[in-house]
């Protein structure tokens, strides 16, 4: 399960500008690691093309993730708060959640992630249609 604490975006944008800027750039797009706000719809199997608001099916894993990866240089270093605050500002970045939502171990697995039942949903196979970009085989 999922950690006591709480956070909100606008907590969540203070520890950004102190600990992810760096890397991740200004409202997570421009900086020297993939962008965290989605430019459209995947087109490609290109990795880059992957954001929180176009790929990653569950909140919490993006709760995760943040928790025991970052930040890069001192993975494992951010209070439960702290997480809960990323989280919910690089959610309300990707339109997922209003600005004033506080996330908790209740509600974060409640929050609607943008492309929803599609995940992991196979294409419809079409004869003689082209790949997708980038597609080895």
């Amino acid at each position: 399960g999922l950690p006591p604490g709480s956070g909100t975006a606008a907590q969540g944008a203070q520890i950004y500008a102190q600990k992810c800027v760096a890397c991740h750039g200004e409202k997570g797009v421009g900086g020297s690691a993939s962008s965290l706000i989605p430019k459209g719809p995947i087109t490609s199997i290109n990795g880059g093309e992957k954001t929180i608001g176009n790929f990653w099916p569950y909140a919490s894993t993006l709760f995760d993730y943040i928790r025991r990866a970052m930040p890069w240089q001192q993975p494992k270093s951010l209070s439960n708060d702290e997480v809960y605050a990323l989280t919910a500002y690089l959610l309300f970045l990707n339109k997922v959640i209003p600005e004033d939502q506080v996330l908790t171990k209740e509600n974060l697995p409640k929050v609607k992630m943008p492309i929803g039942e599609q995940y992991g949903k196979p294409h419809e196979f079409k004869v003689n249609a082209p790949r997708l970009e980038g597609y080895p085989y």
